[in-house]
């Protein structure tokens, strides 16, 4: 378990060096959402529909809770998709063996994606040593997914210690990044279309199929930003758009920077350079769907 409750002072650390080393991180813990080992595990209690799956194995650490929770912590998925699979999702497995289910479907998507090779050498133990330092500056005030995660133990095995670690940091950054964007008055599915209107999100065609929002909706928050002078005709996010989403990340940052601050520059560095090369890997093995990204 990790949490405190101040951070530690450091020197500051070169721009968007924490963000860099959180984006290769989030990369790797992200896999397991479009595993095939995770559906297969969670099939074996009985949860088999996508929204279901994705849902129980990120919120199992909250507890059994309700759809009203889930979608204020997770943000920007439609409520209705939400409530369709919660609570009823704990009523064909519990909380515990979703994340005993998880974990089990993690350590065979890890195995299967980076090779026995590199789970099992010394840059993976070396890796989890770092994240897990870094996780020692969190702090657990408004992060529920986060908190709800550092309650959980953290495993022997080096390649899910770095995974566990990975997915703490990944919640703390995410926690605080929902902060900004109510900060930036963008509601849910606002955020993603002026995401997606960035290059990086996901396509609106995954947007649809993972988060609920249909065309309509789409289009009805797209109109929306463009009355807000964010984006212009052709859906492309305009100056003052560009600008939004960039206080927005900076803002991330700095409310996520104590981490990568108490980890210390030569650690932030270590630690993205092994990232890196484990999420590389991961990506050469097809971790991710290729049509995930971009505007189309």
């Amino acid at each position: 378990m990790t949490s405190s409750t101040t951070s530690p002072t450091h020197a500051a650390l070169p721009p968007r060096a924490g963000r860099r080393c959180h984006n290769v991180l989030n990369g790797l813990h992200s896999t397991h959402y479009f595993s095939p080992d995770v559906s297969r595990e969670l099939a074996g209690l009985g949860i088999t529909h996508p929204s279901a799956v994705n849902f129980a194995v990120r919120a199992a650490a909250l507890g059994p809770v309700g759809a009203g929770v889930v979608t204020a912590a997770f943000y920007n998925y439609k409520h209705a998709l939400v409530a369709e699979h919660l609570p009823a999702v704990w009523r064909t497995a519990s909380p515990e063996d979703v994340l005993a289910a998880r974990a089990r479907g993690v350590d065979t998507t890890l195995r299967r994606l980076l090779g026995d090779e590199v789970v099992s050498s010394p840059e993976m133990a070396e890796a989890a040593g770092l994240a897990l330092r870094a996780t020692e500056a969190c702090s657990r005030s408004a992060r529920p997914l986060y908190s709800a995660h550092a309650d959980l133990p953290v495993p022997d095995a080096p390649h899910l210690a770095y995974w566990h670690a990975a997915t703490l940091l990944r919640e703390h950054r995410g926690d605080g990044h929902v902060s900004a964007l109510l900060g930036a008055e963008l509601d849910g599915i606002e955020a993603l279309v002026s995401h997606t209107a960035t290059g990086k999100g996901m396509t609106p065609k995954w947007n649809f199929a993972t988060r609920g929002w249909n065309q309509e909706e789409w289009e009805a928050a797209t109109e929306r930003l463009r009355d807000r002078g964010l984006i212009d005709g052709e859906g492309e996010l305009t100056e003052s758009g560009v600008e939004l989403r960039r206080h927005i990340e900076a803002e991330t940052d700095r409310l996520d920077r104590a981490p990568y601050e108490h980890l210390g520059e030569a650690g932030v560095e270590r630690l993205t350079e092994l990232g890196t090369a484990f999420i590389g890997t991961a990506l050469q093995a097809g971790a991710f769907p290729a049509d995930m990204l971009g505007k189309a």
